[in-house]
């Protein structure tokens, strides 16, 4: 088997219990330096806005940050809400983070699903399917460097990225449509649900093409490593919590939502037997990783899960340090 990949996630939610914001954004960075150093494959950082504990609205700029202090995992920035952003400024500031991290960015785009986020941005959520599909064929045009008009502007990039704009983007999303969508321009896809990974499959063949790149989520949802899981479990709920009632929150506000985050609530045990979030020792992890990660999958860590203490944090990362190497053998 090859080497098992493994991610280390960012969405720097503050939460007014836990760590202060500019703690955290300290924290971040220096995780990011760490992990890099280590061997992991991705550090991955969110966007979301308008939220009051601090969710991460700017991927991009929090990306430069990464790229700065790391030399070699991948720096994947996802999803960001096309819908909600200038295309031709997404496009700019790809090509200079890709120039800035020597050819290390992937930018999974979505469609958004938070009312409240839309209105923010003065954009309706029936525009975005519309929106992500022109944004998607200007961004694409604009990297490779071509001079033409859109919408009645002209369309002029420069610099243009290291990397093809088609190894840059990923198309994610939790319906058949984001498949069709991946297929339709060439990309790869990321879907919420393995499912849609026959669906994307075929629609790339009947456009006369292979499938592109496929990532999927692991069967272990998103890990914390401890010496004592037990301890860890009562240290991290009340992070967890905070992070699954936000997301709730959004779902339940979207009437045809299929988010996982829904009915999680109901006890701390209903949380822990969801999977979304694992606390295994490194030897539990050692054991379990071949059978989790599939072909597309990853090994997902959040260390500073809810404005978890950075202290805590760190714990899970150094015991990640000492499984890597046999992580890398797979």
């Amino acid at each position: 088997m090859s080497e098992i990949r493994t991610g280390v996630l960012f969405d720097m939610r503050a939460p007014a219990f836990g760590t202060p914001t500019s703690a955290l954004y300290a924290a971040a960075l220096e995780m990011a330096a760490f992990v890099d150093e280590i061997g992991v494959s991705r550090i991955n950082l969110m966007e979301h806005h308008g939220s009051e504990d601090g969710y991460l609205p700017t991927p991009f700029v929090m990306g430069g940050g990464v790229a700065a202090r790391t030399k070699r995992c991948r720096i994947n920035l996802g999803a960001v809400i096309l819908p909600l952003h200038d295309p031709v400024k997404v496009a700019e500031q790809i090509a200079v983070l890709d120039l800035m991290s020597g050819g290390r960015l992937e930018v999974i785009f979505g469609a958004g699903y938070v009312a409240s986020e839309f209105a923010s941005f003065g954009v309706s959520l029936h525009d975005r399917g519309r929106l992500m599909d022109e944004g998607i064929d200007v961004i694409l045009r604009a990297l490779h460097g071509d001079r033409f008009e859109a919408g009645g502007r002209p369309v002029f990039v420069r610099p243009l990225p290291i990397q093809r704009p088609e190894d840059i983007i990923i198309v994610g999303g939790g319906v058949a449509a984001s498949a069709k969508r991946a297929a339709r321009f060439g990309l790869g896809f990321t879907p919420m649900h393995p499912r849609f990974f026959d669906l994307y499959d075929a629609e790339c063949r009947s456009h006369g093409r292979e499938p592109g790149r496929k990532f999927g989520p692991s069967a272990a949802g998103n890990i914390h490593l401890a010496k004592d899981p037990e301890r860890a479990w009562a240290q991290l709920m009340p992070h967890l919590k905070h992070v699954v009632a936000e997301y709730a929150k959004w779902a339940d506000a979207e009437p045809n939502s299929t988010s996982p985050f829904k009915g999680l609530l109901a006890s701390d045990e209903a949380l822990r037997r969801s999977g979304i979030f694992t606390v295994w020792t490194p030897d539990d992890l050692a054991a379990k990783a071949p059978g989790l990660v599939g072909e597309f999958g990853s090994l997902s860590f959040m260390p500073l899960v809810g404005g978890l203490p950075p202290e805590v944090g760190w714990e899970s990362l150094e015991l990640l340090k000492t499984i890597m190497p046999r992580l890398k053998k797979g």
